[in-house]
């Protein structure tokens, strides 16, 4: 990202509430439907990702997952839990965000049309999929720290059906 090489530290969790809030700024999901996960292609970046965005001024963690997840893929959380955080660091200046990652049991409010988010006119997700979490690097590979997001999702998925 502009040259400069981030460094990424990824930590499990089952609370955010010891981070500063005001470094947050993304919450993705790891939604399911079943068992089968959804992602989102955006056309504009030629890739394929979780679903999830930016966190808006004013917005709880909570509303500004539900939206987001709701802009990208037109889907309504049932509930969710925290998977972990990646702490961005900036090693030019030291500045740091957070962007955290949960589990959600997602169900549609009904097809899917497009990114709804403002301004968004083509740029976000352009198409969802249902895959199976154990194919989801067919699709984006994210290394090591995708591969536990992804793994202690499905556990957190598997404990909340019990």
């Amino acid at each position: 990202m502009n040259g400069i090489e981030y460094s990424v530290e990824y930590v499990s969790t089952d609370s955010f509430d010891h981070l500063d809030q005001t470094r947050i700024k993304q919450v993705y999901g790891v939604c399911f439907v079943n068992d089968e996960i959804v992602i989102g292609y955006s056309e504009s970046k030629d890739e394929w990702s979780l679903v999830g965005g930016s966190v808006e001024k004013g917005e709880t963690l909570e509303q500004a997952l539900r939206r987001e997840i709701k802009e990208e893929s037109n889907m309504e959380i049932l509930t969710f839990k925290p998977i972990g955080y990646q702490t961005i660091t900036n090693p030019e200046d030291g500045s740091f965000i957070y962007q955290l990652r949960y589990m959600c049991i997602v169900r549609p409010y009904g097809p899917f049309t497009g990114d709804t988010g403002k301004g968004m006119d083509g740029k976000g997700v352009t198409e969802i999929q249902l895959v199976d979490p154990a194919i989801y690097r067919e699709y984006f590979d994210w290394g090591e720290i995708g591969e536990e997001i992804i793994l202690r999702a499905v556990d957190l998925k598997d404990e909340s059906a019990q």
